[in-house]
């Protein structure tokens, strides 16, 4: 069998990186900042590549660190699972999920179970209430939201990227004709959720609508509601392409055929120091690489 480099020491290399601190590594770790880097300049020898450069307390990532992070990572990680399989004494892991209704619906749940056979001991608390964002870090472990642009001080990916569509009923769109103007248009009433008001502005200026002041405007807080709401005939909701597709109901039509970018997208957030929780950060990779 060939020669493992020191287990500690890999762990150590890869919370400097994950977490982006040679600091806050030492702390989840339990050591002295002269401890951890002991460790990595251990692993350094061991490799023979220079991993780190080194500023006072400043570590920043070589090429060579970089590379080796991308081949080492994902190795880890499996080793890691393939112990958790075969481990009777682990106990479950539990992760702390704020997810958006619509988004667990059409896009969570139903890849759901390739995590649970990928991960058997991982278990999800899942919270699809209010202010998702705000709670990262303390009723929630990450979250799954809509947003414009996420808080600057907790790590984000963003999961996708969407055009947005005004959206009605195939009956209130065949009455409206094709390419309906202002004077049609100020007659509707617009149905906006409330994490995506800028929606209105992005679709009003791109079709160059900006004078449009419809009869009212009529705020939802669910997406499954505000697209059911369009179908009953109640407006004209301004939605994410990806919704309407996924949903595949017939009694919806989209009005104007332009792909006009949306400002909003999913992102996952979680805090910086969380990520490296393994919860967090099997769920993580995991819905990175899912292409949901």
């Amino acid at each position: 069998m060939r020669r493992l480099p020191p287990l500690r020491a890999l762990e150590a290399f890869i919370r400097v990186v994950r977490l982006g601190s040679a600091r806050s590594a030492a702390t989840e770790l339990g050591l002295s900042p002269s401890a951890l880097s002991r460790r990595i300049s251990n692993l350094e020898s061991f490799t023979g590549r220079k991993l780190f450069s080194r500023s006072g307390q400043t570590m920043r990532l070589t090429d060579e660190g970089r590379a080796f992070y991308d081949a080492v990572a994902p190795h880890l990680e499996s080793l890691a699972a393939a112990v958790e399989t075969q481990s009777e004494n682990l106990q479950l892991m539990r992760l702390r999920l704020g997810v958006m209704p619509l988004f667990g619906t059409q896009r969570l749940f139903p890849r759901l179970i390739e995590l649970r056979k990928a991960h058997p001991r991982l278990h999800l608390d899942i919270d699809t209430g209010p202010h998702l964002i705000d709670r990262v870090g303390d009723t929630l472990d990450a979250a799954i939201t809509l947003t414009h642009r996420p808080d600057p001080s907790l790590y984000s990916v963003q999961l996708d990227q969407n055009t947005v569509h005004a959206i009605a009923s195939a009956q209130l769109a065949e009455e409206m004709g094709e390419n309906p103007g202002i004077d049609v248009l100020s007659k509707q009433t617009f149905l906006l959720h409330t994490d995506m008001v800028m929606s209105f502005d992005a679709w009003k200026a791109a079709l160059g609508l900006e004078k449009l002041q419809p009869a009212a405007i009529d705020h939802y807080d669910s997406g499954q509601i505000i697209l059911e709401a369009a179908a009953q005939g109640m407006g004209i909701a301004m939605m994410h392409d990806d919704h309407l597709n996924r949903i595949n109901d017939p009694r919806l039509a989209r009005i104007y055929d332009k792909q006009i970018e949306s400002p909003y997208s999913y992102w996952f957030v979680c805090r910086q120091a969380d990520l490296a929780a393994r919860p967090v950060r099997i769920f993580h990779d995991w819905i990175v690489n899912a292409g949901l």
